[in-house]
């Protein structure tokens, strides 16, 4: 693919490997990043991508850091946002962009939720904005779910997901932009249900988190919820889901165990306490571990 400029709003958790990703495949990258602490930490930050993948160091001279949003983004063919999961900032965003950059170029929101279509909603060029929800850590899961809004041009999906692919990703062409996607639909399903039966005690969140991870957790990198349906046939799926699916958790709204989590500032590995209780060496691990397990899988 012809090398493209590339620029990333955001250096934090996802803009910083999404701004590797590309600079590690050739494109030049610019990184916009507001916050002084954040640009400061990014280049020991992109460094150690490097080690981690085994690539030399000198993919990071192909980004540059900048404090302003202005010169990162023009002459760039591609904006990939990856601001706050904040409407209102995001949409101030790419009416900012829509000032600065060539009428040709790609508006694309990393949002884990929101939907495209309503941060590009008050534009006048609709038809380049595209959501492409990459997964963190975004320079090691290989999915990015491209999300076509209701003005989207085929050009635009297109383009996105040939340039997505060169990176060594795999793309997911998303027909209707709904919240969450399918992912992330998919995975908050899990998780609702997952905090019901804490919160219910039926079992403590280790013993939870060990039947996902050593049970229906194992195979689901290469047999997916559907293929599984498939393969024990529909006629049992249907007889477990007339017993179990009248029994699901049903709320309509994040239940109020972990709201009462937050409030309490028990907010996971960061505090300390979350679902469970980490020492810096514990949360430090399963980063480890997630990293490392991800990179084995990229280079297998």
């Amino acid at each position: 693919m012809t090398c493209k400029t590339i620029a990333v709003v955001g250096g934090g958790l996802m803009g910083h490997g999404i701004a590797f990703l590309f600079a590690a495949t050739g494109h030049p990258v610019r990184i916009f990043e507001p916050t002084e602490a954040v640009r400061a930490a990014l280049p020991d930050r992109l460094a150690g991508l490097c080690d981690l993948l085994g690539r030399d160091r000198a993919v990071v001279q192909e980004i540059a850091i900048h404090e302003r949003l202005a010169p990162a983004a023009a002459g760039s063919d591609v904006v990939f946002e990856a601001a706050p999961e904040k409407l209102a900032l995001k949409r101030a965003l790419f009416a900012e962009l829509e000032d600065v950059v060539a009428p040709e170029t790609i508006l694309a929101s990393n949002s884990s939720a929101i939907p495209s279509t309503e941060i590009g909603r008050h534009l006048t060029r609709r038809g380049r904005v595209v959501g492409t929800h990459f997964w963190n850590p975004p320079h090691l899961v290989p999915l990015v779910e491209v999300i076509q809004t209701e003005w989207t041009t085929d050009a635009t999906i297109t383009a996105t997901m040939d340039l997505l692919r060169a990176a060594g990703k795999a793309p997911v062409h998303v027909r209707r932009d709904i919240p969450g996607f399918i992912g992330n639909r998919l995975q908050h399903a899990l998780k609702r249900e997952a905090i019901a039966l804490l919160a219910a005690g039926v079992a403590d969140a280790a013993t939870i988190d060990t039947v996902v991870k050593t049970g229906f957790g194992a195979r689901l990198a290469v047999l997916g919820p559907l293929e599984q349906c498939d393969l024990v046939g529909l006629d049992l799926t249907l007889d477990i889901q007339e017993t179990l699916v009248p029994h699901l958790d049903r709320s309509a709204e994040p239940t109020d165990f972990l709201r009462r989590k937050v409030a309490e500032g028990k907010l996971g590995m960061k505090t300390g306490e979350g679902f469970r209780t980490w020492t810096r060496e514990e949360a430090d691990a399963v980063r480890e571990r997630l990293n490392r397990t991800l990179a084995a899988r990229r280079d297998g």
